[in-house]
């Protein structure tokens, strides 16, 4: 279900990007490259521009939905997922016993007068 709603992510990622780059901006955008004429006859003059902005708007909102729904599918829940430190906390492991701790001690000295 994941690598399905993953793949039709990244398809509408490709497709929202070529949309973009189609769009006409101050530099004319990829919009020249497919002739001015052709574009004219299948859109009209001013609704090109209309249909790629409304396109654009589309697939973004359809982008950051996917994005939502994949990290909402894919993410662990809190009871599901279990912690490795939690669990080593509840069982003790963690924290040394007392009564296998050892510290180290000093040697007692003994002062031996030289006279």
């Amino acid at each position: 279900m994941i690598g399905f709603l993953i793949t039709i992510h990244a398809i509408i990622s490709v497709l929202l990007i070529t949309v973009v780059l189609m769009q006409a901006s101050q530099g004319g955008g990829l919009s020249g490259l497919s002739g001015s004429q052709t574009t004219n006859a299948i859109f009209g003059g001013r609704s090109a521009g209309n249909a790629l902005s409304k396109l654009t708007t589309y697939l973004a909102a359809i982008f950051m939905g996917l994005a939502l729904l994949i990290s909402l599918i894919a993410s662990p829940g809190s009871n599901s997922g279990s912690s490795i430190i939690e669990d080593a906390q509840q069982d003790g492991s963690l924290a040394p016993n007392s009564e296998s701790l050892s510290l180290p001690t000093v040697p007692l000295q003994e002062d031996i007068d030289k006279d």
